[in-house]
């Protein structure tokens, strides 16, 4: 039967060691026992934050530098907002435009081989063990036909993703990474898998509306973050 397991301890322990120095940066400030302006770079150390969180998620070259990225964008904003550094949006757009296509271009380079692995068929149908997508302002949809899936990760900045499992099948266990940041994931899985959500939802939300398979031994552990975003995983 479906159901909602313990979160992954470190991602619990990294969301609590966060909660803790957040909690007594606010105290010190409110006390008036430091001067740090708190509030104004709450937003860059929630991206910085986030970005750690994603670095421990992932296990793609790809994944690693959105992490990396969201990392970037709050040191470099708080560096900006300090006044240790002096830069202005119109000279950081173009470095976020580069880092996005290299991105895309590591994505294109494992893309091609899990092609050369399965191969690609007609109608948005791919033939894949494993996948990693990255869904960035915008809309993605896969329908995946494999006999032996094995999960892998999704990533939505802001953007949705649609991946439809049902003419899959696994053969004992598949992990599917999930990271979803102010984006929506749907996860559609076949009646004869039992889906157990490992996630934390962090002002988010994670929902499962699977069917209990008349028969165990296909599992699927859907883990990850849904941040200001929302997950769901049904048939």
């Amino acid at each position: 039967m479906s159901s909602f397991a313990k979160n992954d301890p470190k991602s619990q322990m990294a969301i609590g060691v966060a909660v803790i120095v957040i909690g007594l940066l606010f105290l010190v400030d409110n006390l008036g026992w430091v001067d740090l302006d708190f509030r104004r770079h709450l937003w860059p150390m929630a991206l910085i934050f986030f970005g750690i969180l994603k670095l421990l998620q992932t296990r793609a070259t790809s994944g690693k530098l959105i992490g990396g990225g969201l990392i970037a964008a709050g040191c470099v904003t708080i560096l900006r907002q300090t006044g240790i550094i002096d830069i202005h949006w119109h000279s950081l757009w173009p470095v976020l435009l580069i880092v996005f296509g290299v991105v895309v271009v590591f994505k294109s380079a494992e893309g091609r081989s899990a092609f050369k692995q399965g191969g690609a068929v007609p109608d948005n149908e791919f033939e894949q063990t494993e996948v990693n997508i990255t869904s960035f302002m915008g809309a993605f949809k896969r329908r995946i036909i494999t006999a032996d899936f094995r999960g892998g990760e999704i990533t939505a900045l802001m953007g949705g993703c649609d991946l439809d499992l049902r003419q899959s099948s696994i053969n004992g266990e598949a992990v599917l990474n999930v990271f979803s940041l102010f984006g929506g994931v749907t996860i559609k899985v076949p009646v004869d898998w039992t889906v157990v959500l490992q996630g934390t939802p962090i002002m988010g939300g994670f929902e499962e509306k699977t069917v209990p398979p008349a028969t165990q031994g296909k599992v699927l552990y859907v883990r990850g973050y849904a941040i200001m975003g929302g997950l769901e995983v049904r048939n």
